[in-house]
């Protein structure tokens, strides 16, 4: 898609997620959607059939940039350099705080999770309960991998990691949201990955 293509169809998902949480899915037409970006309906059809393909197209941004975010094949290059303790200790502190960045950063899936978006169906909630056992499935994936390596503790279940993992951090953005809290605090960030990587951890 050309540059400018491509900018227009983010204009178009960051518009929608903003009326999203302001007004509810229900409550948010397309029409709307064109009239704050004084944009004709055909424009946005060109890259969205309905604002449900809009909401999803969020998701999926999320899926691929955690999913690239825990690559095993960056993961089985960087084991290949024999690294020191500081080192893979930095590397999966990096990797997840990357991980954990990308699900702060969108706060209507944070909503959506919650149901805290007035007007969600069941396809809508549907679709994101797909999305949470996709994102849960690779990330214990990624904690298996390490644990094989040796550099997390034998008995951690990966499975139960990754979703108390997850469902920790999903918690905690929307209690901050809720309360008008900062949750991009940088301090926050560093909280969440210090109270995981000593619970995982060698």
């Amino acid at each position: 898609m050309p540059a400018k293509g491509q900018k227009r169809k983010q204009q178009i998902i960051e518009t929608a997620k903003d009326m999203f949480i302001q007004h509810g899915f229900q409550s948010t037409h397309i029409g709307q959607v064109c009239e704050k970006l004084n944009i004709a309906r055909g424009t946005v059809y060109q890259y969205f059939g309905n604002k449900r393909e809009i909401l999803y197209a969020v998701l999926e941004k999320v899926e691929e940039k955690i999913d690239d975010i825990l690559d095993l094949d960056d993961l089985r290059d960087f084991y290949k350099t024999n690294p020191n303790p500081k080192a893979i200790s930095k590397f999966i502190t990096d990797r997840l705080s990357a991980t954990i960045q990308t699900l702060i950063e969108e706060p209507v899936v944070i909503k959506l999770i919650y149901k805290d978006i007035v007007g969600i169906d069941e396809e809508v909630i549907s679709r994101v309960n797909k999305f949470l056992e996709y994102i849960s499935k690779i990330t214990a994936r990624d904690v298996e991998e390490i644990k094989k390596r040796g550099f997390y503790k034998k008995n951690i279940n990966s499975e139960v990691t990754a979703f108390m993992l997850i469902g920790g951090v999903l918690f905690l953005v929307y209690e901050f949201f809720r309360k008008e809290r900062n949750v991009l605090d940088k301090e926050v960030l560093e909280a969440i990955v210090s109270n995981y990587v000593s619970g995982v951890l060698k």
